[in-house]
């Protein structure tokens, strides 16, 4: 089929296509996939290997100061004129050694067993004092941190060997270095890598290193009945796991029903949220400014206005407004003789969602509509001239010309929003507090306080901070799975977006 004749079908006889298409091409697909299996495994081979070779190449065919260098790190550098670089090397060796003598063997020897013994009571002349040996939670902590600093020893142990065997061979055709070298390297070539450290070290120690920690708990027992220094906590394998998928006890079922009901309605609010603010937002915009409209400053400050009020003091307004007894919308209406009791605004299973999607949409228009002011006032009007003379509609030329501008532009905003929302504590929380409660779980303590407005972040708040009992392995294992989802709908969404498909259409 020419191209001409595809362009010429209509939308579902391109999809269906497509359909047919991508079926009758996935026999010589996989064919293709499987005849580069090879070349791709002997790749990924030769990628493995070769910092092997380096270091046999740099062991096996170096001199002196490069043989030496497996033992001093930078030594290489230092005695062939980049005295700095080599002192760079030295001084994270020793940190590294003094480091590892005084912490790091100690708690990474304990990484296996998080800990053989806690608390002792030892009673002298009549007076009990606890003694703390093994903490759990530092064990973990600083395990982590030490295996990232042997990571980091690692390679700088193996860029300066390789580094030191290039500068020798180097030497064997008369060129030298100096320190004047190192400093331009730093300041030009690798500028790039020099203004990227210290975010990466912010990154890495801020974020990396926590959610590996997070993790980590997940295969825990680590809870209110395991709380460090007092008692051990142990490793559990998959059974935090196994509990969230229904794996575990007699309210094994009941675990899976409600984790799937809370994800499920995490990802319809994330939906909503985010779309009836973008596309309710993008509307208002064009009202305010299309040709007709007078004040148009006046609009645009007063929705401004409504930002400047801290959203927590909004939302409390609004449960006490909608509060099922006393709050004032349910006073209005009886005085006006519509009802003879209150409306559960905010404690019927249904309708506390409605009220909850409305009022964020509320709150969540001003914050779009200052966006997308700015981008239509960018949108060429030659475009909405042209289609105004081909005689477009409003709403053809919405579809075709603004639509597609916005959607370009404002793709990693949506995607923020849609992420954001899925993490959106405020709302839920400060609104509803995830009620009304499930009342078919049971009794179990992670259960009980579960309500059927809580998002999974809502109800990782509660196991860890608000329950009597609180399960953090559990919580964890909350978190975990909040990451792959955010993930998962991040990455598809981005790269199916025209923001990276299209990258110079508007250009």
């Amino acid at each position: 089929m020419t191209k001409i004749e595809y362009l010429s079908m209509s939308k579902p006889q391109r999809a269906f296509h497509g359909f047919i298409d991508f079926f009758a091409n996935l026999p010589r697909k996989t064919g293709r996939l499987v005849s580069r299996l090879p070349r791709k495994t002997g790749q990924l081979v030769q990628k493995v290997v070769k910092p092997f070779y380096n270091i046999y190449d740099a062991v096996l065919h170096g001199d002196w100061r490069t043989r030496l260098s497996v033992l001093l790190m930078g030594f290489g550098q230092f005695t062939r004129g980049q005295q700095i670089r080599g002192v760079l090397y030295f001084v994270y060796e020793a940190f590294f050694v003094t480091f590892m003598a005084l912490f790091g063997f100690k708690y990474l020897s304990g990484l296996g067993t998080l800990g053989q013994l806690a608390e002792v009571t030892i009673k002298v002349d009549g007076i009990r004092t606890s003694y703390y040996y093994d903490n759990s939670f530092e064990i973990l902590i600083y395990s982590i941190v030490t295996i990232a600093f042997i990571v980091i020893a690692a390679y700088l142990w193996y860029s300066q060997l390789v580094d030191s065997i290039k500068l020798q061979r180097y030497g064997y055709v008369g060129k030298k270095f100096s320190n004047k070298q190192t400093l331009s390297s730093i300041v030009n070539q690798n500028y790039d890598k020099t203004l990227m450290a210290i975010p990466m070290f912010g990154l890495t120690l801020f974020t990396i290193i926590p959610t590996v920690i997070m993790i980590l708990i997940g295969f825990t027992n680590y809870s209110s009945a395991h709380l460090t220094p007092k008692s051990l906590v142990d490793w559990v394998g998959l059974q935090n796991f196994e509990k969230v998928f229904g794996g575990v006890g007699s309210d094994g079922s009941l675990f899976l029903y409600a984790f799937g009901m809370v994800l499920l309605w995490t990802l319809i609010w994330a939906f909503f949220a985010t779309f009836s603010n973008y596309f309710l937002g993008m509307f208002v915009a064009m009202i305010i400014n299309s040709k007709g409209i007078k004040l148009k400053k006046l609009w645009r400050t007063v929705l401004v206005t409504t930002i400047a009020v801290p959203q927590f003091i909004s939302l409390l307004l609004m449960n006490r407004m909608l509060n099922t007894d006393v709050g004032i919308f349910n006073e209005w209406l009886e005085e006006l003789g519509w009802i003879s009791t209150g409306i559960p605004w905010l404690n019927s299973p249904i309708l506390s969602k409605v009220v909850i999607i409305l009022v964020n949409t509320w709150i969540g228009i001003p914050y779009t509509m200052l966006i997308c002011t700015g981008l239509l006032m960018n949108i060429p009007t030659d475009l909405y001239e042209s289609a105004k003379i081909d005689g477009a509609g409003p709403f053809k030329t919405y579809t075709k010309i603004t639509l597609p501008y916005m959607l370009f532009v404002t793709t990693p905003y949506l995607i923020s929003q849609f992420v954001g929302n899925i993490n959106n504590f405020n709302v839920i929380y400060l609104l509803s507090g995830g009620n009304p409660l499930f009342t078919n779980l049971g009794s179990d303590t992670i259960l009980a306080s579960l309500g059927q407005t809580d998002l999974l972040i809502t109800w990782i708040y509660k196991i860890s901070l608000t329950n009597v009992s609180k399960d953090y392995g559990f919580a964890s294992v909350l978190g975990l799975l909040i990451f792959v989802v955010v993930a998962f709908f991040s990455l598809i969404f981005f790269n199916r977006s025209s923001s990276m498909k299209d990258e110079e259409e508007f250009q």
